[in-house]
């Protein structure tokens, strides 16, 4: 039986272009929480950002992982947190400013209650910044420029990325080179659209926090479902056995997964959120997580 939810925000309960989660997707979590059932994001997004993806529905994002995994909270309380190393930061943004003239470090203030929504970006030169927030993949973004600064202060960071002109091709192998250079942090592609990394630090991922927060709520492996559809949500779809892929996930989401559903336009992940509060009364698992189609994979029926 499922008894606790954890999805992905960007592209998997809320599709491209949308400005939060459908009424039927809110619907669905109140449904599982009458049920005695647990809802929860994983998203690399900070908890301020939470307020208006859920309509300042707070009831919808008191549990779950945030920053990639790097806060967690359960019923409103943080039960566990993983910084980013400040040095390793630093090395970071000095490696970008020597070997890329369009690459810049943002890092994130989230204050002392994780709820700040401060940023700035390290580098001595803005114009690199404008660059990458100009650039095709990212100009949809530009709202989300801030200050620059020539060094990494020393509040604690649990949030900060890479924000790129460049090609994801020309990322990934950027990526190859920054993991020799900074082996302390870890790199991801937070969606399948943006050219832009999300940092965390290395061995720490949304898996580890999928775990970590079943652990807290004393449940199993087996009673998670998780829900996600780019690179930084594989962890997570690794980590459980009841993993589930939205349509318009990437390859290696979907190869992964073991379950599958509809698109993120298609609101799926709320319809399984409806499916999986219905059962709650018989014990039973959702439809979706008992067919299989001929290719061997979770069939897409909501």
């Amino acid at each position: 039986m499922i008894k606790l939810v954890l999805t992905d925000m960007d592209d998997t309960l809320i599709p491209a272009g949308h400005d939060g989660v459908s009424d039927y997707a809110i619907e669905g979590i109140h449904a599982m929480q009458a049920a005695g059932l647990h809802f929860g994001p994983v998203s690399g997004r900070q908890p301020s950002a939470m307020g208006w993806m859920f309509k300042n529905r707070s009831e919808c994002f008191s549990t779950g992982a945030f920053c990639n995994g790097q806060v967690m909270f359960v019923d409103g309380e943080v039960v566990a947190s993983r910084a980013i190393d400040n040095d390793a930061l630093m090395r970071l943004a000095d490696y970008l400013e020597q070997e890329t003239d369009d690459t810049f470090l943002k890092v994130y203030s989230l204050g002392d209650d994780f709820w700040g929504n401060d940023a700035y970006c390290v580098t001595s030169d803005p114009e690199r910044v404008c660059r990458a927030m100009e650039s095709g993949g990212n100009a949809w973004l530009k709202g989300e420029e801030a200050p620059c600064r020539p060094v990494v202060d020393d509040a604690t960071v649990f949030k900060a990325n890479i924000w790129s002109a460049r090609s994801r091709e020309e990322l990934a192998e950027l990526r190859e080179r920054v993991a020799a250079e900074v082996p302390e942090i870890s790199l991801v592609f937070p969606n399948n659209r943006v050219r832009l990394f999300d940092i965390l630090p290395a061995g720490w991922d949304k898996g580890c926090a999928a775990l970590e927060l079943a652990r807290a709520m004393g449940m199993t492996p087996d009673e998670v479902a998780v829900f996600g559809d780019s690179d930084n949500d594989l962890p997570m779809i690794d980590a459980v056995p009841n993993s589930v892929a939205v349509a318009n996930a990437n390859e290696v989401v979907t190869a992964a997964a073991r379950w599958h559903i509809g698109a993120a336009a298609d609101d799926a992940v709320a319809g399984a959120l409806h499916q999986i509060a219905a059962c709650a009364a018989t014990g039973e698992m959702p439809s979706f997580m008992r067919q299989v189609d001929a290719a061997g994979l979770g069939a897409t029926n909501v």
